[in-house]
């Protein structure tokens, strides 16, 4: 059979999944598409219209794999300020030129533009996005508008508006509050709620849900009118036949004038950073870990962008947080990001109307939340980790940003970290005399490649070594040599990171030399490095559970390291983590022969805002024979709708109960079937349930999604010992 006839197969194999995971998609698209649009000023129906074009054009034309097109976060400052200035109908005359404008960026190529900038610079940047988010919809979603002349105002007023609608006497502003905190507890609890049932609706549907619930038990059971505020409820959405019908005229009078363009410069500086940023995250997640070709997806985007302006939409950007549900519900190629689409079609042909029974105040509570994230105290944090040097890169941008705008927010950024660049080395001719040179330098030995940096390595020249990184194959052994190079910096020690996960995770080996006579402010593994002669050490002590774990491990013989350790190899081809970032283990409980490892574990699921970090305690066996490749769990309603999804449950024979009870999953049926002997079979059913994974070689077990006790540990490695033995 050809490539080209594999292919298809493997399409329509995998087509199942791609519509149900397009279909959860869609269910966080239509509320998030509604709520950017009308923080921007326009029209609700503009929302859905760019998620649309967006997944049609992109899952078409695009370059990536399982990301989701649609209105960004990134661009609801820049919108407001656009519609503000020029009107609505010359604003989608920007929002067209903006799209021209990022298909030229993708046919000459420039998708790498995004390296170019650090990584404080864009955080803060995406900070002042998060501000100007929260600052403007919190008052909506309290019921309160103000008008005020800048974000830092806005932000001001927050404690005046609570103390407002604290004191509310009128009955449908209070009922319109209180839809908007409600929503806003659901969006701040429900990622916390590990409940699979559950989380098959993502939050902002609920959100949705129990909104057109309220409306309706007024209407049908109490027989009363919507106690909410009537100019706060949702307005203005087309019936589908309207929508056409309503297509805006784009008016190019003002092409000619200087706030034109000023505004198609940031909407196209900001679509392409956020579209950047999210397709080098999401290709992180991929499970089969291909690399998107950025550029294809640029002009895909632009493309889009264009459309979507025409038809009365807004611009279209690759999305993060709908990216990283559609990998975690099993999306797999581009099809998905077409099935959303097809799906928000669907919505709003059967349920235009019960939209507008959704309170403003809950959509706003979804964006405040969204803004909230983008600007967390956590994240300042966690810069603050990395160095305090990037701590002063963040905050220059995001107040530069909020007080002037964000073209001058970035710039400002980028000017800030050289010129601290400078102050750190106290050396203004390592830059200077080396700003040209070629300064990589390639090539390859017998079993692997060598790349050297001399000079100095940072966000400036970091393109360089991405060229010659970029070139080899993943799956290739690296040896990357920085003792010739007196500078590195935080942006360049992130995209190291990035790409020692790629390469480990493609079968290949990516080794940083020459690192060690370089020294760091802070213990972070990103944190920029210098060329000085005495590193420094960092202590580290015990916690009350670690110090009671190390006494348990004293009782029962056996071996305890608390120590993070970032080495996880052994746990990359589990299929558990085949599309989670796993960041470190610690408290590790290991018997003599190193066969049993009780860990604890720290992992995240999606990326950026939609970045969710999960701590949990797992047990590691590694067994003395080969075995099939399987998952097991207990059975339930979800593993049941799984099974319309593509995902069918082996059954082995004789054992009725098991097969009931238990959820198994694997390629090699045969093989799994003989695998699951008698005496193996009634040790499952004899015991709790634990998620037990095989890769072939090793096992993966664990309970629930947090950190177990010290009884739970005692149960876990129990459970683990007694069904090695039984293997065995």
């Amino acid at each position: 059979m050809s490539p080209k006839q594999n292919n298809i197969k493997t399409f329509f194999k995998a087509l199942p999944k791609n519509i149900f995971s397009g279909f959860v998609v869609s269910l966080i698209a239509l509320p998030l598409g509604l709520g950017l649009a009308m923080a921007s000023d326009a029209p609700p129906i503009s929302g859905v219209i760019a998620a649309v074009i967006g997944g049609v054009v992109v899952s078409i034309l695009g370059g990536s794999n399982v990301t989701i097109a649609g209105p960004g976060n990134g661009l609801v400052g820049v919108l407001l300020g656009t519609i503000a200035t020029l009107g609505l109908e010359s604003a989608y005359a920007a929002i067209i030129c903006s799209g021209a404008l990022l298909l030229v960026l993708g046919f000459l190529r420039l998708g790498k533009l995004a390296d170019f900038f650090p990584s404080s610079a864009i955080q803060g940047m995406l900070a002042a996005i998060g501000l100007i988010i929260l600052g403007k919809q919190f008052h909506i979603m309290l019921a309160h508008r103000i008008k005020r002349e800048d974000t830092i105002d806005y932000l001001f007023e927050i404690p005046f508006t609570i103390n407002d609608a604290i004191h509310y006497q009128n009955t449908g502003l209070i009922y319109a509050a209180l839809a908007g905190v409600i929503s806003f507890l659901i969006m701040i609890f429900y990622s916390k709620i590990r409940n699979k049932y559950l989380q098959l609706i993502p939050a902002p549907m609920w959100i949705v849900i129990l909104s057109i619930g309220f409306s309706y038990y007024f209407e049908l059971v109490a027989h009363e009118a919507n106690p909410i505020a009537l100019k706060y409820m949702i307005s203005g959405i087309p019936e589908f036949s309207e929508i056409v019908s309503q297509i805006p005229t784009v008016n190019f009078g003002k092409i000619g004038t200087l706030p034109f363009w000023t505004s198609v410069l940031a909407l196209t500086l900001i679509a392409s950073i956020e579209s950047l940023l999210s397709i080098k995250a999401v290709d992180k997640l991929d499970p089969e870990k291909r690399r998107s070709n950025v550029n294809r997806d640029l002009k895909a985007l632009g493309l889009a962008t264009v459309g979507s302006g025409f038809l009365g939409g807004l611009n279209v950007v690759t999305v993060i947080a709908r990216s990283s549900v559609n990998v975690n519900n099993g999306g797999s190629n581009r099809s998905s990001n077409f099935f959303h689409a097809l799906f928000l079609v669907i919505f709003i042909v059967l349920f235009s109307t019960q939209l507008t029974r959704i309170p403003l105040p809950a959509l706003m509570a979804i964006l405040v939340y969204t803004g909230y994230k983008l600007a967390s105290p956590e994240n300042i944090r966690k810069i603050f980790k990395i160095g305090k040097e990037q701590l002063i890169i963040f905050f220059v941008t995001l107040i530069v940003t909020l007080k002037i705008g964000l073209i001058s927010g970035i710039l400002s950024g980028v000017f800030i970290t050289f010129i601290i660049h400078i102050v750190i080395n106290k050396n203004v001719t390592l830059f200077a005399k080396n700003w040209l040179k070629p300064n990589v330098l390639m090539f390859q030995e017998d079993t692997h490649y060598y790349v050297s940096v001399k000079h100095f390595c940072s966000f400036l020249n970091f393109y360089k070594l991405k060229e010659k990184l970029d070139a080899i194959p993943e799956n290739e052994d690296v040896i990357l040599d920085f003792s010739l190079c007196q500078f590195v910096d935080h942006t360049v020690m992130e995209n190291l990171n990035n790409y020692q996960e790629l390469f480990t995770k493609r079968g290949g080996h990516f080794e940083v030399l020459g690192l060690d006579l370089h020294d760091t402010e802070s213990e972070h593994p990103f944190a920029l490095r210098r060329l000085l002669p005495v590193p420094k050490l960092i202590k580290n002590s015990l916690t009350r559970r670690q110090t009671t774990i190390e006494e348990l491990t004293t009782d029962f013989d056996l071996n305890y390291d608390s120590k993070k350790e970032r080495d996880t190899l052994f746990l990359n081809n589990f299929l558990f983590f085949r599309t989670k970032q796993i960041n470190y283990i610690y408290n590790q409980i290991h018997n003599k022969d190193n066969s049993l490892n009780l860990f604890d574990i720290e992992f995240s699921e999606g990326e950026f805002i939609a970045k969710e970090v999960v701590r949990s305690t797992m047990l590691h066996i590694k067994l003395d024979k080969d075995i099939p490749e399987f998952t097991l769990d207990q059975e339930g309603f979800l593993e049941k709708v799984y099974a319309f999804a593509g995902f069918k449950d082996i059954p082995i024979k004789n054992h009725t109960d098991f097969s009931n009870r238990f959820y198994l999953l694997g390629e090699d049926t045969e093989a799994i079937q003989r695998f699951f002997t008698d005496q193996i079979t009634h040790f499952f059913e004899s015991n709790p349930y634990f998620h037990i994974e095989s890769n072939g070689k090793d096992l993966l077990i664990f309970g629930r999604e947090r950190l177990a006790s010290i009884k739970e540990i005692k149960a876990l490695y129990d459970f683990g010992k007694r069904l090695k033995e039984v293997i065995s």
